[in-house]
């Protein structure tokens, strides 16, 4: 699981058919301190996550479970929308 930021919307006037109804998100990937880290992705959101909002997502295979089909063609897919960060047991 990854921590990120929704930074946009991907609007599509054609999906593959499984992703009908699927809204598709650009997220930031962040770090633990709320830092920008590599490049934006496109995930597909299942949780009702708006811009500005810091969610959890996840990659690869497993992105495909929370998805209402069992085959869809995505590499990331949030699962959570993230209230608060606690950095408290960090190592320094």
């Amino acid at each position: 699981m990854f921590l990120g930021k929704v930074i946009g919307n991907i609007w599509a006037t054609k999906k593959y058919p499984t992703l009908t109804g699927v809204a598709l998100l650009l997220v930031q990937p962040l770090n633990s301190d709320g830092d920008e880290t590599g490049s934006p992705i496109i995930a597909a959101d299942t949780m009702g996550a708006g811009r500005g909002e810091k969610v959890v997502y996840i990659t690869a295979s497993e992105a495909v479970i929370p998805l209402p089909a069992d085959h869809a063609p995505v590499d990331a897919t949030i699962v959570a929308i993230v209230d608060y960060v606690n950095n408290e047991y960090k190592e320094k």
